[in-house]
């Protein structure tokens, strides 16, 4: 029998195994801001080598890595000068300070574990169709919610908080050298278009893909890896010819779940949520969403964005930003279907889903519970792990040999502390696909023991056939 975590099993686990650290952590930590250890690093790094590949191994798109300080006037094109805005609201009593919507939203949750269905349903309409800073300061004074602090209704007004970081270029700090960090990695893309197309020699249909870091000042943090001040994304804009964007948003609605289930992810814990409410400059909007231990969050959006990218920045720039049909002399801004998914958001989905515990019975009849991260074997930080049983007669020479060979292939453990069913459970812990023991039959006749995590099953086969035969799983 195995059961589901929650985010304090999947917190515990990331420290103690060197998935996810606080940052600063000696001292006393930065709110909203995480370092990936050893085995977070190797994690992040496959779950973004596998949208990579499965963005950028085709035709019809190409990657770039843009700067993460752009000029001050991109922002201003794409409207996140004067909209990348949260609703804030402060209490006066615990001076905590909450996101409007979130502090209704959450209310709403706690209405509907309570049963109170009605009541829930009528305040989500009514969130719905907010349209001011004082239609958020009504909801919340008249149905007399509380601060999750202090308990007290004693609220301030509703404001706008920009979530941008403003920095400085140059040795003034003055607003002529002002500079923002990016709060997302699209207009990189977009600022780009005409040079990719020009040098890369494409044409629409086609995409630009990019990986990197974005920043959100973010009024509350929460959920650990869900909400954060740094973060990484994984976005790709599609250009398409207008006309055409009802056909690739369906195509890639359809790929993007695809590639969830192709890492791992059980289906029955995502699903799609359409935006009802759709974005001044969106055709249509989808949110693919993860049933994460706190409840349904989003992993990723598809959105047909229209021209509006692109118009903005030829008019801001005074640069043309369209595409000639060379044969047919038609001219035109493209339209754009956007993918974009939160490479730190899948990391905790993938952790998520993977952590398990069950209760394992031994051959003498005793019980334990087994930690395991059932992770997709190509995303496992460790593919494999050797053991020499013990630390004589040959075997660790063997077992070295053995792991050198390895290394060249893949990324390998090696262990030689403990018994042998602890050093199994504790690279279960960790997700290691498989485990290779060197006994003394493996001096006699070249033979190793082949273990698999998720079963516990173990085959004898030759220690000149392992690269192959991992090879094998892996892709089976």
């Amino acid at each position: 029998m195995s059961t589901k975590p929650n985010l304090d099993a999947i917190l515990s686990l990331c420290k103690r195994k060197g998935f996810v650290y606080q940052s600063s952590e000696i001292y006393g930590g930065l709110n909203g801001c995480w370092d990936y250890g050893p085995l977070g690093v190797e994690l992040l790094r496959n779950i973004k080598d596998s949208w990579w590949k499965a963005m950028t191994y085709r035709t019809d798109i190409v990657g770039i890595d843009a700067s993460i300080l752009m000029h001050p006037r991109v922002w201003d094109a794409s409207g996140h000068t004067s909209q990348f805005s949260d609703p804030m609201i402060d209490n006066k009593t615990s001076k905590a300070r909450h996101r409007a919507d979130t502090l209704i939203e959450e209310y709403i949750t706690r209405l509907r574990t309570k049963n109170k269905t009605a009541e829930a349903d009528a305040l989500e309409a009514r969130l719905a169709a907010v349209q001011s800073n004082e239609d958020y300061h009504a909801i919340i004074v008249e149905n007399n919610i509380p601060d999750p602090v202090s308990g007290t209704t004693d609220w301030t007004e509703v404001r706008n908080f920009n979530l941008m970081f403003k920095t400085f270029v140059g040795p003034v700090e003055d607003a002529s050298n002002a500079v923002y960090l990016r709060p997302e990695t699209a207009q990189g893309i977009f600022v780009n278009f005409k040079n990719v197309m020009d040098s890369a020699r494409m044409k629409p249909p086609f995409g630009i893909a990019q990986i990197g870091k974005s920043f959100r000042n973010e009024i509350n943090t929460k959920n650990f890896l869900f909400r954060t001040r740094e973060f990484e994304q994984m976005e790709m804009q599609f250009f398409v010819k207008p006309g055409a964007e009802v056909e690739w948003f369906e195509y890639w609605r359809l790929q993007r779940w695809e590639w969830f289930k192709s890492i791992g992810i059980k289906e029955d814990h995502l699903r799609r949520k359409p935006h009802e409410k759709l974005a001044h400059y969106a055709a249509a909007a989808e949110d693919i969403e993860y049933l994460f231990p706190f409840g349904w969050g989003e992993v990723e959006g598809i959105h047909s964005r229209t021209d509006f990218d692109l118009k903005q920045h030829q008019e801001f720039s005074g640069k043309k930003l369209e595409y000639v049909d060379t044969v047919t002399k038609d001219r035109y801004i493209p339209y754009v279907v956007e993918t974009a998914v939160g490479a730190t958001r899948t990391f905790l989905a993938v952790l998520c889903d993977a952590y398990d515990e069950e209760v394992v019975t031994a051959e003498d009849g005793t019980t334990e519970t087994r930690v395991v991260l059932r992770l997709n074997p190509l995303l496992a930080p460790v593919t494999a792990a050797v053991f020499p049983l013990v630390n004589k007669d040959g075997m660790p020479e063997a077992a070295q040999a053995i792991y050198k060979n390895l290394q060249r292939s893949f990324r390998v453990d090696y262990d030689t502390s403990g018994a042998i069913g602890r050093r199994y459970r504790r690279q279960d812990e960790v997700g290691t696909p498989f485990c290779i023991t060197i006994d003394g039959q493996t001096i006699t006749d070249g033979t190793v023991t082949l273990r698999e995590r998720d079963s516990m099953k173990q085959d004898r086969i030759p220690a000149d056939a392992l690269e192959a035969e991992i090879r094998r799983r892996l892709h089976s």
